[in-house]
């Protein structure tokens, strides 16, 4: 694929670099005369300077034969303008990297449908939720990038015995507007098919509505959800955005940070975590906080090396797990035998997404679910499609293949059975891996008999 990386910094050499590893054809724009002199001598790739939101440099740079263009220059601005620009330009897909919550923040306006951009990406919201899902589940799935928060995907085991259990999916009264997602028994996780039974202790994903979601939820669990008590060091974006995602959850969540007016912000946006203003890396503050009795201590401060150190002296003090990012590989070797845990890498979770966005196609993008053969499928119906053609209960699709969501402008929806697609929604499908080419076809043009 043809594809153009505008900036040069930490994050797009690294990128330029991946990508060329997998053997695509990059091309680099930065305004600094010495990245590009870097990147000329050090990878296989085309870097031109000038401004990433300059037409004439867009032009120069080859953007309209491009298949995606990835904006991750320094400034949020400039990667708005910039793949905005590009999209209009002619190329397929544009990505832009964005730091400050307020452009991926729905409530106050909406930044990617304004500039007509694919999709805005937060390396430091990807590593929290990297984070969020360890601590909930390895194996869940992530859909809050496509739901835009009007879907909810819970996850839990089966703890309460009823009516619903051992007896086929197709049996039971689901809400229309819920789907049963995944079942994972004995270590195996398998998209949920007709046929399939519901067994105590299994682990199963619902997506639906919230209010729909909650109430089937209590038929297969009895009392209140484990509320956990998790610590996390250091209260920058990584910080915040864990916080937030574990707030919804109602576990109990201590943030440190050392800056005050940093602390203020986050007291000020976070409705239920505790924020204290300290610094994290001192074993007193750790011990005056109680850290040795939290289930989960994730550091997070931004530097690599005090995340081990304060992740030591947590687990010193009796932390059960211990959770940090460390973004530097030489340290991905040692970190295990120091006594972290779980080790999170910034450039991984956005490596598995920019990988996931590199599809042909109706494929918008796709993710691989941990230790399973299940696939995430996001897909564009095209015109004329089978799925446009008769319902979904029509449509050959595979047997297990989930079309779990669909988005069409602003709404989701979970679809029903007897639904038709329109050209122009965008699935979620969740299928195994050799069910994708099957998925494809149905969502793809439908070729015209030859005469």
């Amino acid at each position: 694929m043809r594809i153009l990386t505008l900036g040069a910094g930490t994050v797009g050499t690294w990128i330029a670099d991946l990508l060329c590893r997998y053997r695509h054809d990059v091309t680099v724009v930065d305004t600094d005369p010495e990245n590009v002199r870097r990147i000329n001598n050090d990878l296989d790739v085309r870097a031109i300077q000038g401004s990433a939101s300059q037409s004439s440099v867009l032009f120069q740079a080859g953007v309209m034969g491009c298949d995606i263009c990835l904006a991750v220059t320094g400034s949020d601005e400039v990667n708005l303008v910039s793949a905005s620009m590009a999209k209009a330009m002619g190329v397929k897909r544009s990505v832009a990297r964005v730091y400050a919550p307020v452009f991926r923040d729905l409530s106050t306006f909406d930044y990617q449908r304004h500039f007509g951009i694919d999709r805005l990406l937060s390396l430091e919201h990807l590593t929290a939720m990297e984070l969020a899902r360890a601590i909930r589940n390895p194996e869940s799935i992530t859909l809050e990038h496509f739901a835009r928060g009007q879907l909810e995907v819970a996850e839990f085991e089966v703890t309460r015995s009823s009516e619903s259990l051992d007896k086929p999916l197709k049996q039971l009264a689901l809400p229309p507007h819920v789907r049963l997602g995944t079942l994972k028994r004995d270590g195996k996780t398998w998209i949920a098919s007709a046929s399939d039974e519901i067994r105590r202790g299994d682990f199963v994903s619902l997506l639906g509505r919230p209010g729909d979601v909650e109430e089937i939820k209590k038929t297969f669990t009895k009392g209140d959800a484990k509320h956990q008590f998790i610590v996390i060091a250091g209260g920058g974006e990584t910080g915040y955005h864990l916080a937030r995602a574990l707030d919804a959850e109602r576990h109990r969540v201590l943030l440190l940070e050392h800056d005050p007016e940093r602390c203020d912000y986050l007291a000020s946006h976070l409705t239920r975590a505790t924020v204290v203003c300290a610094d994290a890396l001192r074993k007193v503050t750790l011990e005056e906080e109680r850290v040795g009795g939290c289930d989960f201590f994730v550091a997070c401060t931004g530097q690599d090396e005090n995340n081990i150190i304060a992740g030591l002296e947590a687990k010193e003090l009796g932390a059960k797990q211990i959770m940090a990012i460390v973004g530097r590989p030489d340290y991905a070797e040692i970190v295990g035998r120091l006594g972290i845990d779980h080790a999170v890498s910034e450039r991984d979770a956005m490596a598995r997404q920019i990988l996931g966005l590199l599809t042909e196609g109706p494929v918008l993008s796709q993710l691989q679910l941990p230790a399973s053969d299940v696939f995430v499928l996001e897909l564009e119906v095209m015109a004329n499609s089978a799925v446009t053609q008769s319902s979904l209960l029509d449509t050959k699709l595979p047997e297990g293949v989930l079309v779990a969501a669909v988005l069409q402008e602003d709404y989701v929806r979970v679809p029903a059975a007897g639904d038709c697609l329109q050209a122009g929604n965008t699935a979620l499908v969740l299928a195994r891996e050799a069910h994708i080419a099957a998925v494809k076809a149905a969502f793809s043009i439908a070729s015209r008999p030859t005469a």
